[in-house]
């Protein structure tokens, strides 16, 4: 299994970091507009939905740990044309925030069985959805 991770330091407590990653107003600023709809509670559907020059797309799956303002953990389906829509072609995401003196380190951890993914791991703020993220958080 393929385990990507990225770290950022997002200079916020992680109360204001939590509430970037679970509600759907403010997921939609930083993950190029996409739709959340979930409730957050263990074993509930979670999807992201998005469109694109009129085409509509979705991952879904479910929610499979929160522990607020800590930690949470989804899976998620991607569809492709070559893969079915089966458990083992669901990664998994993680978000880990820990608050430090005065930032919040966030640990995202993608666990990955599907075909035809490498491990990358990243402790830098070049990712531009981690650099939205980080903005977001940090100006309001």
């Amino acid at each position: 299994m393929a385990t990507n991770t990225s770290k950022i330091r997002i200079n916020a407590p992680k109360e204001k970091v939590w509430s970037a990653l679970t509600k759907p107003e403010l997921v939609k600023e930083w993950q190029y507009g996409s739709d959340l709809i979930t409730d957050w509670q263990v074993g509930s559907d979670i999807r992201f939905r998005n469109e694109w020059e009129g085409t509509i797309f979705e991952q879904w799956g479910k929610v499979l740990e929160v522990e607020p303002f800590d930690r949470l953990s989804y899976n998620l389906f991607a569809p492709r044309p070559d893969l079915e829509d089966r458990p083992e072609n669901y990664f998994i995401m993680n978000y880990i925030l820990t608050e430090k003196d005065d930032y919040t380190l966030l640990t995202i951890e993608q666990l990955d069985n599907r075909p035809e993914t490498d491990l990358q791991e990243s402790d830098d703020n070049e990712s531009p959805i981690l650099t939205a993220l980080k903005n977001l958080v940090e100006t309001n």
